[in-house]
């Protein structure tokens, strides 16, 4: 039987068989359906897989850009209990926003210019956000104020260590295909 003791840092540990496994604590930010048991729904995979929950933000009168409920929850678990947490959200179909800094540590903006509108964006955000290294933290939308003016959005991502260029590539296949232009970001990435 596991024996919990809090540290003075916080950070939860538990004995199990002599060996001391750390727990530290996560934060996940994901986007619901405004439908009753939604919330429910979304705190599964993180009890199913022995995560703690520690506090549950939810901003219900308040909509993302694609029209979903901003909930922020902060959990502990052990390395591998967050790495199994997060596959389940993937699998499980509900949009995440943003994980712990550890998961995602390259932030940067891109550009979609053209019809952005037109060629479906909510498409485009899925499509990004299905990207097993990538995480669509915001999409601002600037639409054309004329029929001879083109639309455009800024796509604010996050991606693992060392990921970034794939994410660019994937990007760049999205945005060739809708005929869009993309304005990468004004850093150096390998090829």
């Amino acid at each position: 039987m596991d024996q919990i003791n809090r540290s003075e840092s916080e950070s939860l540990y538990a004995t199990d068989g002599g060996s001391k496994i750390h727990k530290s604590a996560h934060t996940i930010r994901l986007e619901l359906v405004d439908e009753p048991g939604s919330l429910l729904e979304a705190l599964k995979p993180i009890v199913a897989n022995e995560g703690n929950l520690l506090s549950i933000y939810h901003e219900r009168g308040k909509k993302s850009p694609r029209g979903r409920v901003p909930v922020e929850v902060d959990f502990e678990a052990t390395d591998r209990q967050y790495n199994s947490i997060i596959m389940a959200f993937r699998r499980s179909g509900f949009t995440v926003v943003e994980t712990g800094k550890s998961q995602y540590s390259e932030e940067f903006i891109v550009l979609l210019a053209g019809d952005v509108i037109e060629t479906d964006v909510t498409d485009t955000i899925e499509r990004v956000r299905d990207g097993s290294n990538v995480s669509v933290i915001d999409v601002s939308l600037t639409p054309g104020q004329s029929e001879d003016e083109i639309s455009g959005a800024r796509f604010r991502l996050a991606t693992q260590e060392g990921k970034m260029s794939e994410t660019l590539e994937m990007l760049r296949e999205i945005t060739e295909e809708k005929g869009l232009k993309l304005i990468e970001p004004l850093t150096e990435v390998e090829r």
